[in-house]
């Protein structure tokens, strides 16, 4: 198991560039296996995650080019669907959550597909209801064998449907869309996700011959077509790279510079931050954030505590809500964090408790932090990292506190930022990996 040691309490300077976007990145690949043209992906992130599925199209039978160090041609023309009846692909597509992007493709082209119960961070429970009632509204069927985890679905003549989804969720809309545009008629699909990644889906499935309208709402028509063709598509800058590196440089008092983020699909993730006393600069697409002594958190007209919580998009992603809470362990004010979508991700605070953070964890989904004001650093400590999000949020704790810190299981963080070790190194920060 790997680990970090980090010096605290360097300064950041100069320019960073934000990797690809994970979570679009997923769903994009897997979209490859629709068409049997080439596709042409650019901007895809060096992560272990993105990695280990394009090993498992590869294994699959898609032939994959690489242009060069982030961008790759796929042409999925010689799929092998036998593959998924070997203990191979149970072994890879369970140990990587993101796996079950391929079988909206995988039911949209060729009418079958089999999934083992995909892996992933231990963040509570992430229940796949939703891409199945979706599949089964467009007349799939499906059986989940309990001895072996492994679900099998039957995605013969697929209908258009109407369907209103029982949540928001991105991974079951990217897949109910992927499914949905080679399905006969027409699929209407309501209370559909809309963050940015969905948006880059649909633009991306449009040029390639589908029609989607609605895309950007939460309302979307779908006309099934009978093939797709090739097209080439470049991924969103990752949003939560975004987010982690204000928080960084507001904890470490730095001054540094986020090249080319693509500010207009940000959302509210700068106001948030400022919300917390950041200053920042627009620059074109690029964000300055200048070093700071102090940060004050606002609180509301009537004097009561800020409360910042996740939502569906146009709401804060609850990937940036551990950033958020270590951030405001340093900032002057009082915040309240709430994690409405998973009740353990908060479950990383008795770590930054025992740095000398001043935090009340209220509940599985709700914290209270008093911020120290940068009046006492934070100490280091030794921990292990249990999942990505906290993992980047205890990185950035360690490198602003006083002393060395080592964080264990960096493998979590690994799947999620590419080189960030190298990177914030190339900017001052003292990140040492060990083996």
């Amino acid at each position: 198991m790997a680990s970090f040691r980090v010096e605290g309490g360097h300064q950041l300077l100069g320019e960073i560039i934000p990797q690809g976007a994970k979570n679009e990145a997923l769903q994009i690949i897997s979209a490859v296996l629709l068409t049997d043209q080439e596709v042409v992906i650019n901007k895809i992130p060096q992560i272990r995650d993105v990695l280990k599925l394009i090993d498992l199209l590869a294994d699959l039978g898609v032939d994959i080019t690489e242009n060069g160090s982030e961008s790759y041609t796929f042409k999925a023309a010689n799929v092998n669907l036998d593959f998924l009846n070997t203990d191979d692909f149970k072994e890879k597509a369970s140990s990587l959550r993101g796996s079950i992007m391929i079988l909206g493709p995988l039911l949209g082209r060729f009418g079958t597909g089999k999934m083992p119960k995909p892996g992933g961070d231990k963040i509570g429970r992430r229940r796949l209801d939703t891409h199945f009632v979706g599949f089964q509204s467009l007349g799939a069927k499906f059986n989940y064998d309990a001895k072996t985890s492994f679900y099998t679905v039957d995605g013969t003549n697929l209908k258009g449907a109407y369907m209103l989804l029982d949540e928001a969720s991105v991974t079951g809309t990217a897949n109910i869309i992927m499914a949905a545009v080679m399905a006969g008629g027409l699929t209407t699909i309501y209370n559909a996700a809309c963050e940015p990644y969905i948006q880059q889906l649909c633009k991306m499935l449009i040029r390639m011959g589908a029609t989607i309208e609605g895309v950007g709402s939460n309302l979307l028509r779908i006309e099934g077509v009978k093939s797709l063709n090739g097209t080439e598509h470049t991924l969103l800058p990752d949003m939560i790279e975004v987010g982690s590196f204000i928080g960084m440089a507001a904890m470490t008092g730095s001054d540094i510079t986020i090249k080319d983020v693509q500010i207009k699909e940000l959302g509210i993730i700068p106001d948030t931050f400022k919300r917390l006393g950041i200053k920042m600069n627009f620059v074109g697409d690029d964000i300055h954030i200048p070093a700071q002594d102090h940060y004050e958190i606002e609180s509301y007209i009537d004097g009561s505590i800020l409360t910042i919580a996740d939502a569906i998009w146009p709401g804060l992603t609850p990937d940036l809500l551990s950033v958020i809470l270590v951030t405001a362990t340093q900032a002057r004010g009082t915040a309240l964090i709430h994690q409405k979508m998973f009740e353990s991700r908060l479950f990383f605070v008795d770590k930054l408790i025992d740095m000398g953070a001043q935090i009340i964890l209220c509940d599985p989904h709700r914290a209270t932090v008093i911020g120290l004001d940068k009046a006492y650093s934070l100490r280091g400590i030794t921990m292990t990292s249990p999942d990505i999000r906290a993992g980047v949020s205890l990185l950035i704790a360690a490198m602003s506190a006083e002393g060395v810190s080592t964080i264990h299981n960096i493998d979590q963080i690994d799947r999620g930022y590419q080189f960030i070790d190298d990177r914030l190194n190339s900017m001052g920060a003292k990140i040492e990996r060990l083996s």
